[in-house]
């Protein structure tokens, strides 16, 4: 061969080396991208997950509370009502007592 053909084969040989080392990096990148694509989504999949946790137990505590509160506004509810109730009674009473007497003192004129 002549000299010229070797430096061209040689020259072949160094494109065809470049070729597959940058496809060899190409490929070694795609999987790195690849990797980090998918801890990203795990990552993501994960913070999700836990937000959604967080978010039940805020619901949760809130109804917790908010029956506390309403059990609580009940009781505040039943204890006015009783006040009222005995107010009233009272009320009754005395007036029905002074009924009976009226009545009594009439009955005795």
């Amino acid at each position: 061969m002549s000299s010229t053909q070797e430096k061209y084969v040689h020259s072949l040989k160094q494109i065809k080396e470049a070729e597959e080392k940058a496809q060899s990096e190409i490929e070694n990148r795609k999987k790195a991208v690849a990797e980090e694509i998918k801890k990203l989504q795990d990552a993501a999949e994960k913070a999700i997950e836990s937000a959604k946790l967080q978010a039940e137990k805020l619901v949760e505590t809130s109804i917790d509370q908010a029956g506390r509160k309403a059990a609580q506004e009940t009781e505040k509810i039943i204890e006015e009502a009783r006040t009222k109730a005995k107010n009233i009674t009272a009320d009754i009473n005395s007036q029905l007592a002074q009924q009976i007497i009226d009545i009594l003192l009439k009955g005795v004129q």
